[in-house]
């Protein structure tokens, strides 16, 4: 889904569609499995529900699990959306995904995510 693109960033193709909710999110099973192989440190028992953090064109922005969601597809706010090259979505984008050590300083900036033991660090 993802392949390295540099040493902060992967690089995707998702069907990038507005959405409804407050929110950024792609299929419940696929933020696992990203955050299972990405983001997971491998020490003890870590959580695969933190937000992913993706790029599209320049704005970062926390993405979360929804089963609603179908497979290989980003559902973006509105709000998003606005500030993007994306025209006449639904589209096939490309999407960075941030790597852990980036996405940790990304979420760091924001406040963090009080899901996260790390956040924030």
């Amino acid at each position: 889904m993802f392949e390295r693109f540099s040493r902060s960033y992967y690089l995707g193709r998702l069907y990038v569609t507005p959405d409804d909710r407050d929110h950024a999110a792609i299929h419940r099973d696929q933020h696992e499995r990203v955050n299972e192989q990405l983001y997971a440190t491998g020490e003890g028992i870590e959580r695969l529900d933190a937000p992913l953090v993706m790029k599209l064109d320049s704005g970062h922005f926390p993405v979360l699990g929804d089963e609603s969601i179908p497979a290989n597809t980003l559902a973006v706010p509105e709000s998003i959306l606005e500030g993007t090259d994306v025209r006449n979505p639904p589209a096939v984008e490309e999407v960075f995904l941030a790597s852990r050590e980036r996405a940790d300083q990304l979420l760091s900036f924001s406040g963090g995510w009080s899901g996260r033991a790390d956040a924030g660090t």
